[in-house]
């Protein structure tokens, strides 16, 4: 399939999506390589197509629930308590939506995290413990910023409050 044909079926399909779609889907549906699906959401990205890439694939910023409140916590912990952050934040009904560093050549690095369920807690760690790659938060020390999305102002200041009881949210 020729890559502008290619490029309309993945909009087509995320159009449609409810969840994340993965490069690798797409590649094996069109018998491509994952990376070829890669460059295509990088072309109709460039082309001002908001889509976002997250650790389970691709999702129109369109189609994100954006009910709610959005805010940000600066959190630090151990790699031992990542688990422990996410469950926390996610029990209290919040969606982490990403992870921000500060890093002393970039400036902040953010990467998308889109983690609303235990399931996604679940698959993150599992990917984390199963790769060599290392979490943001280890270029600072453990300390880093989330955004979060949920219900309201007394969610966030239970999620805050529960946080800062175990010690993981910053206090400087």
């Amino acid at each position: 399939m020729e890559g502008v044909k290619r490029r309309e079926v993945i909009l087509r399909e995320l159009e449609t999506a409810t969840k994340p779609i993965s490069a690798s889907r797409f590649a094996k549906e069109f018998k491509v390589s994952r990376q070829i699906v890669v460059g295509d959401v990088a072309l109709l990205r460039a082309q001002g197509t908001e889509i976002l890439a997250t650790a389970r694939g691709y999702l129109l910023e369109i189609n994100r629930d954006r009910q709610g409140i959005v805010f940000k916590i600066v959190c630090q912990h151990t790699l031992e308590q990542t688990e422990e952050e996410l469950t926390t934040i996610v029990s209290l009904g919040g969606e982490i939506i990403d992870v921000i560093v500060e890093h002393p050549i970039y400036g902040d690095l953010t990467a998308g995290l889109h983690i609303k369920t235990a399931k996604d807690i679940d698959k993150f760690i599992k990917s984390y413990k199963q790769s060599s790659a290392s979490l943001l938060a280890s270029l600072t020390s453990g300390i880093h910023l989330h955004t979060i999305r949920c219900a309201d102002e007394e969610s966030a200041q239970r999620i805050k409050e529960a946080l800062a009881k175990k010690g993981i949210l910053y206090q400087g």
